[in-house]
């Protein structure tokens, strides 16, 4: 899959995503994306290729990792909990979805109660990762 490709499998699953956001507050670089205030996915192409990058639980992400050439540590971010998507491989669509919104979700599940838009434990299904 081309880096547009991912990129624009996961700009159309945030727009599903209830209470995302889109800014740029590092510029027209960065499209950097949040919930309630908090950041759970960035993307970009300063790093010659355009990537995505998505908050993940530290266990997943390293098994992801081992398990997707294609997926490496966050790219200008905490390593142990971010992931970058890189194009060129086989990532397929379904897996950059579920990506996603895991990352959604594991900001969701930080934020106090009555700022959810959505409640974690109900919205979507969290186990086909």
């Amino acid at each position: 899959m081309d880096g547009d490709t991912i990129q624009q499998h996961a700009r159309d699953r945030v727009e599903e995503l209830p209470g995302a956001e889109l800014e740029y507050p590092f510029g027209p670089d960065w499209e950097v994306f949040k919930v309630r205030g908090k950041v759970f996915m960035l993307m970009t192409d300063t790093t010659g290729e355009p990537i995505v990058i998505v908050k993940a639980d530290p266990e997943d992400s390293k098994s992801l990792r081992e398990n997707h050439k294609d997926i490496t540590p966050g790219y200008h971010m905490h390593k142990k909990h971010w992931i970058t998507l890189n194009p060129g491989g086989n990532l397929q669509k379904a897996l950059v979805e579920d990506l996603v919104t895991e990352s959604y979700l594991l900001v969701v599940e930080n934020l106090p109660r009555a700022k959810r838009p959505v409640d974690p434990e109900i919205f979507g299904d969290r186990r086909g990762l």
